[in-house]
């Protein structure tokens, strides 16, 4: 089950490019052996939306028609799916075409400033992204709750999860779960890319965000928060830890951000009162004899 959905929409229409995920080279290791090993792939996907190109995003390819379609999203560029036409995505020229069907009002404006974020892959967001932060609105997110059992069975289903990371390394997972209960899984070079496409997963299965949490193996910067609340989730779960502009943002917008989250460790840095807290037994050290 998916949760709660959102209003039917008229869905665009996406092609389905693939290509090969992982890359087969000669190594030398620290024993002298020759060896082949899997990499990741990355690949640049210069977006153009109608004919005007827009950015050029470098990505695993695991899911391009997602990525850019949730990478309009999340930059506010088009508010609902519907304005979409069609993203064809064609690998031979590394290119993804969007068409809308009326244009995007004043894309100009909207893209005039970017902003290269850090981490991985380098992510790009449009300054006026950060300065209408009190527009962001999470619904149905004052319902929303997680249990520290619930946690524990999120971490257990991305542990035991099949991955490019476990055969090659070098890529971030997202993950978007209702309850324990796993709706979808991504991985891309950047974990940027990663919650795009699963925002545009999510506007393609009419999923919304309010009774969701998400997990990234990625740092909760501040345009993972941002993200996240663009996608009306109030509960993001990282293995990774936080930066202050990540923390305040959340402060700001009401989200709950659990990070160095691995096995049975966690830290809940803000949105307390939305986590319920069942503590682990306290572990009493042996006495070590003078």
């Amino acid at each position: 089950m998916m949760g709660a959905m959102m209003p039917i929409a008229k869905l665009p229409r996406l092609t389905q490019a693939q290509a090969p995920l992982t890359h087969d080279i000669e190594v030398l290791d620290e024993f002298g052996q020759r060896r082949r090993m899997s990499i990741p792939a990355e690949r640049p996907l210069t977006v153009f939306v109608d004919k005007r190109e827009l950015v050029t995003l470098m990505t695993l390819g695991l899911a391009p028609e997602l990525l850019v379609l949730g990478y309009l999203r999340n930059q506010r560029l088009v508010a609902s799916v519907d304005e979409i036409e069609s993203i064809t995505v064609d690998w031979e020229v590394g290119a993804a075409a969007v068409r809308t069907r009326s244009g995007i009002d004043a894309i100009e404006e909207k893209t005039a400033h970017r902003v290269v974020t850090t981490g991985c892959g380098q992510g790009t967001v449009f300054g006026s992204l950060m300065a209408d932060v009190e527009s962001v609105d999470l619904p149905g997110a004052t319902e929303a709750r997680l249990r520290q059992s619930t946690l524990y069975a999120m971490l257990d289903q991305m542990r035991r999860q099949d991955s490019v990371y476990k055969k090659a390394g070098s890529v971030h997972g997202c993950a978007l779960f209702r309850g324990g209960e796993m709706q979808v899984h991504f991985e891309d070079v950047g974990r940027h890319n990663a919650i795009d496409t699963i925002a545009g997963w999510m506007w393609m299965n009419g999923v919304v965000g309010g009774d969701k949490s998400f997990y990234t193996t990625g740092r909760l910067t501040s345009e993972m928060v941002m993200k996240a609340a663009q996608m009306g989730v109030p509960i993001v779960v990282s293995r990774n830890g936080i930066t202050q502009m990540g923390h305040a943002l959340a402060m700001q917008l009401g989200l709950t951000l659990i990070g160095r989250a691995k096995h049975r460790h966690f830290i809940c840095y803000s949105g307390l009162a939305r986590f319920d807290s069942e503590p682990e037994p306290a572990r009493v050290l042996a006495e070590i004899p003078a």
